[in-house]
């Protein structure tokens, strides 16, 4: 780990201000990702930010009946909150799934949505990797790809976006909520929060430099419980996911309204798929209906050389986690 400078602020616009000052400064709050990217000198900042005592941790109903989430929240806090419990059971499955009980202590709702990659390449400095040394070249692409994404990839990278919880905010249809550095806010919706690959590897999300995740809202749905987040891995716990799937269906007199279904593990950025969910609406429930959509899930899937097995094990993962949801 190399020298670095360290700030800790009290206000949302300071932390802002300062970041965006230095194109090397990073914010910190649980620092359960960061500080293992600066141990393994793939991160280098020269100037750290402590965001940790912002008062930015609130979980509250909206006025619409949803449920904001506060950035600096605790993983566990936010998934073990009686509101995200009784009203998005989805969300707290997918925290609940992730990490380890002491991580899920200090991690953050807005870290949770930062973190980066935990394909072997970009960690490993010697070996070639877009995504931490941007022209360098993807070695993943032609080389052990057993891990890697089946969709949305790039010949400039194959990597996958590690998060349970943004898989479930994705299905959510979450939105961001960001302060700039200018003391202007913006709304994200999560879609359009984290990016595929292409010829920018190296960025993750549509942030800019210096803009500051303060909340997430989830809008009031009718889902219920209905819904259901299942975790693909090689070992019981404290792995990342091979495939994830979080599923929501609506449900009227056996017919589906309305259906979610966002895939982890499998791209860059938390996968929708919205073409089975176009294909569900309107359909009666039925397990052949839901085999259907979950072909559809994988219908525009590009297996690597070593990870063609995602394919199989997302369609049957799909069809499996939609079938729990609708409690068939």
């Amino acid at each position: 780990m190399r020298p670095f400078a360290f700030k800790r602020v009290s206000a949302p616009a300071d932390a802002a201000k300062l970041v965006a000052a230095n194109r090397n400064a990073r914010f910190i709050a649980g620092g359960t990702n960061l500080i293992d990217l600066m141990k393994e000198n793939v991160d280098r900042p020269d100037e750290l930010v402590d965001i940790s005592r912002l008062e930015l941790t609130a979980i509250r109903r909206t006025l619409d009946g949803g449920v904001s989430i506060g950035a600096l929240a605790k993983n566990s806090d936010t998934a073990n909150n009686p509101l995200v419990r009784s009203q998005f059971p989805l969300l707290t499955q997918a925290i609940l799934s992730g990490a380890s009980p002491q991580i899920r202590n200090m991690a953050t709702n807005g870290g949770n949505l930062l973190q980066r990659t935990r394909c072997a390449y970009f960690y490993d400095l010697g070996t070639k990797c877009n995504k931490r040394q941007p022209g360098s070249g993807c070695g993943a692409k032609d080389g052990l790809n057993r891990y890697s994404a089946v969709f949305g990839w790039s010949d400039s990278c194959v990597a996958v976006h590690p998060s349970d919880m943004c898989v479930a905010l994705a299905a959510l249809d979450a939105v961001v909520n960001v302060r700039q550095p200018d003391g202007k806010e913006r709304k994200i919706r999560f879609a359009e929060f984290h990016r595929l690959p292409g010829d920018l590897p190296e960025l993750d999300n549509t942030l800019s430099h210096g803009e500051l995740i303060t909340s997430i809202d989830i809008p009031k749905s009718n889902f219920g419980q209905n819904t259901y987040y299942l975790k693909i891995r090689d070992r019981a716990s404290y792995a990342f996911a091979l495939v994830s799937v979080a599923a929501a269906v609506e449900l009227d007199k056996g017919v589906i309204k309305q259906a979610r279904i966002a895939l982890g593990g499998v791209a860059h950025k938390p996968w929708r798929c919205t073409e089975a969910e176009r294909f569900l609406a309107g359909k009666k429930l039925d397990a052949a209906v839901l085999k259907q959509a979950a072909e559809l899930a994988v219908k525009d899937a590009k297996p690597l050389s070593d990870n063609g097995y995602k394919v199989r094990l997302t369609q049957r993962s799909v069809e499996r986690a939609l079938r729990r949801a609708a409690k068939i």
